[in-house]
């Protein structure tokens, strides 16, 4: 299939004008949040790969069907040549969803004892499981289960460049969130990396935008509480008819998101002091999060605005209703996803105790903030020297402003 064939119905003129003003010469902000010249981010000699690159994703859920297809869509300028999907049961229901993957350039891999009923529903199962593990330049499991697979299937695969698991997986790898710690990446050295839940994303760039200076804290302790849909839209079970609050795990951090961030800072050699509360709510749209910063010194709520407005991966808005905030993802994002870290509610921002206090809420991005980072260890890990340059072709579904 061609490039263009790959792209999303009325996508390919946005794209045109992308690459046009790649072009320009003019600066462009980047998706780590630094603005550096296009020639800069652009580079001729990233192009042409030498070998084949072969992205494999196990798993067709919620991260797994969107990265499927941002792959594909975006193939050319990501270099990857080729994507191939696993899916461990045929199930009639998803026939559609797969026929729609393989259409647009993605190739199913089976078990060999499943693959007969595969090709029953009318799929082409083109690679066994192992064979397409194998074969891939880095695998991305999407799936529960990947620190079992990573001691069962993945360690000691020698063809893969690595591996990436997602947020529920604490173990797999070193943690990873884009524009977070890709200064701590070592080339050679981390194959496996974990990529961070959606809402350790939200509480680790606002650590970023409002705790730090630089690359110091300047925080003296975060206070979250992480109000969690109950579920997917996508998915019909699990749905709860009331808040139902959580239990604190852990007597440092009270929750696994706060856990999760002091360990991903950790990475950088540095420590915030946070601690994480958690409720479900009975709704499908979106994760909400309030926030508590205590601060050494004092910032007025212009600055503050200003702090969060110099993040490219900080979206603001003024609305106050995580529906509104879903349905633009649903209307502008990829896949209905809004790829931004967090959308910041600026009505809620409030300063006070002679601002060295910084209250407000903001909105976790589904699980847009998690493809991005999946997709940026992905290119990271098959080519550390451009990767940064090659995923700019998703920073338009990087909303600054909902």
């Amino acid at each position: 299939m061609t490039e263009k064939g790959l792209q999303r119905p009325g996508r390919a003129r946005n794209l045109r004008a992308l690459e046009a003003g790649m072009g320009s010469g003019c600066h462009a902000e980047t998706l780590a949040g630094r603005v550096v010249p296009v020639e800069e981010s652009v580079r001729g000699d990233y192009k042409k790969p030498a070998m084949k690159n072969i992205v494999h994703i196990v798993g067709t859920g919620t991260i797994g069907e969107p990265l499927i297809g941002l792959f594909t869509d975006f193939h050319h300028h990501l270099g990857i040549d080729e994507v191939t999907f696993h899916k461990r049961t045929p199930i009639k229901t998803e026939r559609a969803k797969v026929s729609h993957l393989m259409a647009r350039g993605a190739h199913l891999a089976a078990d060999e004892d499943r693959a007969a009923d595969f090709e029953a529903l009318g799929h082409k199962v083109s690679y066994g499981a192992r064979e397409a593990l194998e074969r891939a330049t880095v695998v991305i499991d999407c799936t529960p289960a990947g620190n079992d697979n990573k001691e069962r299937r993945y360690r000691h695969l020698t063809g893969p460049k690595g591996f990436v698991a997602q947020g529920s997986e604490f173990g797999f790898g070193k943690m990873y969130a884009r524009g977070i710690n890709d200064g701590a990446l070592v080339p050679g050295e981390d194959r496996f990396l974990q990529v961070v839940s959606c809402n350790t994303h939200n509480l680790a760039i606002l650590v970023r935008t409002i705790g730090m200076e630089g690359d110091a804290l300047e925080m003296d302790r975060a206070t979250f509480v992480c109000m969690r849909r109950a579920n997917d839209v996508s998915q019909s079970k699990d749905y709860v008819p009331a808040p139902s609050v959580g239990r604190h795990d852990d007597d440092e951090f009270g929750t696994h998101h706060a856990r999760d961030v002091f360990h991903l800072y950790e990475t950088l050699g540095l420590g915030p002091r946070v601690f994480s509360s958690a409720v479900k709510l009975n709704t499908q749209y979106m994760h909400s999060v309030w926030f508590d910063f205590r601060l050494p010194k004092p910032i007025d709520r212009k600055r503050l605005i200003e702090k969060l407005k110099a993040n490219a991966l900080v979206a603001l808005t003024d609305r106050n209703s995580a529906n509104e905030v879903f349905s633009f993802g649903r209307d502008h994002g990829y896949y209905g996803r809004i790829l931004s870290q967090t959308v910041i509610s600026t009505p809620t921002l409030a300063v006070a105790d002679g601002g060295r206090e910084v209250v407000g809420f903001s909105f976790t991005p589904q699980d847009g903030n998690s493809l991005l980072s999946s997709i940026a260890g992905a290119i990271w890990l098959m080519d550390p020297k451009h990767y940064n340059d090659r995923i700019q072709v998703l920073k338009r579904f990087v909303f600054r402003e909902i």
